[in-house]
């Protein structure tokens, strides 16, 4: 209701989907089509600009429900939805599974058997593939077994959005930045994705996933290749995900001992309003799980390779901090002789949310006679101002690509395993690890060990530096 009916309603206005189209829902729920359609009309409504009572009229009219029970014994429900997709076997079906990654496998082999997947299926897969190497490998070969893997798209929303495929235009359409875009210019790399909520009536599912799994291993790793990839000898389908594939097996590998020294994690806990992670409204009651779960992670990576040999790349999710914000942020190193006293590095911001842009801050000359003062000031993009057109968000981009089957921002089998390679010793560490994660009061920047993992090579966090 949030983010997929809202990007097909925006794909609808724009005259992006034929007038064939048809969004089928399936779920548990017993809705007829005019239930689900009353409900979308009632929570959708919010969620997007209603200008044109006809056209949002015509897109509820392009929805269906059917009631299907996925591992259940009633096959009804396949029998409901063959009857609505008979007569249409030369277009194109997309399965998106927005549902708990257990469902996958047996999903793909009950569509099989019911007849409905043909040379023009494609499945959409959501976020968290497996929980480990095992379980990912073991979703990847039960979906692998029923389509291709050219039929196979695993969606991560955040390549989706408009910084993000700019950061591969910066790089790869100017001439300027490319040549200084290695060690010998850059000093360290942020990539932040900080959130002020915390996880009310989710405890559930979040004692079992944590910050490292729910973030790391797919958004933040997604970010790191992007901006540590080499530049790609076409910009094709597989050239790019080649490219990123390289830099997940490049990654330095974090185990045993080093796993205390390059990494923090971190759990918030009440602070004037906010309450803690265990005291969470709407939750199941607080396990030993619940006290060993980490809300935050920083982690200290290096890419073992020419380009970035030196290079630290500092990854930092949290829960219930004081703003909501995802960036990258290239830190260059300093000019190698200032002949200006009060100078500072130029850096590189690429925000994702809330604002998306682009800035690179450079110093320049305080006006006034007299003695030079020096002041950091950015070059500033912001997507919102810049271009009069809507900026879309990430689902109606990855929406329309796995439309036209567009594979490009979407994780490949072996791009997901390999990040679980890297992430999996690190899980294991924790887990053997008898201390708790480093308590941090709820809307604050984390833990102390987080600002202790950049302080100890005299760096410190991008907000820190305002």
């Amino acid at each position: 209701m949030r983010k997929l009916l809202p990007a097909l309603y925006h794909s609808d206005r724009e005259g992006r989907l034929s007038p064939e189209t048809r969004v089928i829902a399936m779920s548990r729920g017993g809705l007829t089509d005019a239930d689900f359609r009353g409900k979308v009309d009632a929570e959708v409504r919010d969620e997007v600009p209603i200008d044109d009572p006809a056209m949002w009229q015509r897109f509820l009219g392009r929805l269906h429900h059917v009631s299907v029970d996925v591992g259940g014994q009633n096959t009804s429900g396949w029998n409901a939805l063959a009857d609505l997709l008979t007569g249409y076997e030369d277009r194109d079906r997309i399965f998106y599974l927005a549902s708990p990654p257990r469902t996958f496998g047996p999903f793909c082999r009950e569509v099989e058997q019911a007849g409905l997947v043909t040379p023009r299926s494609r499945v959409v897969l959501e976020k968290p593939l497996g929980n480990d190497l095992p379980s990912a490998q073991r979703i990847n070969d039960e979906v692998g077994a029923i389509f291709d893997e050219h039929q196979i798209f695993r969606i991560d929303h955040y390549l989706g959005k408009e910084t993000v495929q700019n950061l591969l235009v910066l790089r790869f359409a100017n001439a300027f930045l490319e040549p200084i875009w290695n060690s010998l210019w850059i000093d360290h790399v942020q990539i932040t994705a900080a959130e002020t909520v915390g996880t009310p009536g989710r405890r559930g599912y979040y004692d079992h996933a944590g910050a490292l799994r729910d973030m790391v291993q797919n958004h933040l790793l997604q970010l790191l290749t992007l901006t540590a990839m080499e530049p790609p000898a076409r910009n094709d389908r597989e050239s790019i995900r080649d490219e990123k594939v390289k830099v997940l097996q490049a990654l330095r590998p974090i185990a045993g001992g080093e796993v205390e020294r390059f990494t923090v994690r971190g759990q918030y806990t009440e602070a004037g309003d906010l309450v803690g992670y265990l005291d969470e409204p709407g939750s199941t009651p607080p396990t030993e799980e619940s006290r060993r779960v980490e809300t935050f992670t920083a982690i200290r990576a290096e890419v073992k390779n020419w380009r970035w040999a030196g290079v630290p790349f500092y990854l930092r999710t949290g829960k219930r901090m004081p703003y909501r914000r995802s960036e990258i942020v290239v830190q260059f190193k300093d000019v190698p002789h200032s002949i200006f006293p009060g100078g500072t590095p130029n850096r590189l911001v690429l925000r994702l949310q809330p604002e998306e842009g682009i800035e690179l801050h450079i110093m320049a000359k305080e006006p006034g006679a007299g003695e030079t003062t020096l002041k950091p000031v950015p070059l500033s993009l912001s997507f919102g101002k810049t271009f009069t057109a809507r900026v879309p968000e990430a689902y109606e981009r990855l929406l329309m690509d796995v439309l036209t089957g567009n594979p490009t921002l979407f994780m490949r089998r072996d791009e997901v395993e390999a990040a679980w390679r890297w992430i999996d010793p690190i899980l294991e560490a924790w887990k053997a690890d008898a201390a708790l994660p480093e308590p941090y009061p709820a809307g604050t920047t984390g833990p102390a060990g987080a600002h202790e993992l950049l302080g100890r090579s005299g760096r410190a966090w991008h907000e820190e530096e305002l």
